[in-house]
């Protein structure tokens, strides 16, 4: 009989963490971690290197964060669907994962079952997102649709114009991390979520908008 466990390799740099993780996927006969990484390049790398089913991909971890190796992961080809697990709930982090390539996105403080459903729907090509995840896009939203009602550029938070401006005056990631003093990682995510909520795919779109807006002077 054909093996139809789902081969799973974890993502986190927490080590404790994994092994808890470890243990919880144990009970579930249909599943099996075949690697465990503890930070982005070792989770891409391992990836190409066992072919799993799921990439259970923490989000924040030093070096590369598990945003660029969810991206890398997904652009390689790796037939891996990755589900991002995150104690953050705020929606950059979920629209920057979902840019990425995710699956679906599953906070930390989920209870197990919604993990193992998560996993499976991952792994039948569905994209899984927790209800805690839901809620937090649907608050999200009726704040930014009260907020339009007042000049914020479309529903972009004062972080997020600066951020537009810098992309719009052709800044790298890296020198608007240092203008702002951020991390390169959250720079990315701000600029995730502004595409995100101005529905636009690349900096020419970007630059357009904030020339219009009146961000930028040509």
């Amino acid at each position: 009989m054909a093996d139809t466990r789902i081969r799973l390799l974890l993502a986190d740099d927490h080590a404790m963490f994994r092994a808890g993780l470890v243990a919880l996927l144990a009970t579930q006969r249909d599943l099996e971690v075949a690697g465990e990484a503890a930070s982005g390049e070792e989770a891409a790398s391992l990836a190409a290197a066992i072919d799993p089913d799921v990439v259970l991909m923490d989000i924040a971890m030093p070096g590369m964060g598990g945003i660029d190796a969810t991206r890398q992961v997904c652009s390689a080809g790796h037939r891996a669907r990755v589900l991002c697990l995150s104690a953050h709930d705020d929606p950059a982090y979920f629209f920057a994962a979902v840019d990425a390539g995710a699956a679906g996105y599953v906070l930390k403080d989920a209870a197990p079952a919604e993990l193992f459903d998560a996993i499976r729907a991952a792994h039948r090509g569905e994209a899984y997102f927790s209800p805690a995840v839901a809620r937090m896009l649907l608050n999200d939203h009726l704040r930014r649709v009260r907020e339009s009602d007042g000049e914020t550029f479309d529903g972009l938070s004062p972080r997020e114009r600066e951020v537009l401006t810098l992309v719009a005056e052709g800044h790298s990631n890296k020198d608007i991390a240092e203008k702002l003093f951020i991390s390169v990682n959250t720079v990315a995510i701000h600029r995730a979520h502004v595409m995100q909520k101005l529905d636009m795919h690349d900096r020419a779109e970007l630059v357009r908008y904030a020339i219009r807006s009146g961000l930028v002077k040509v």
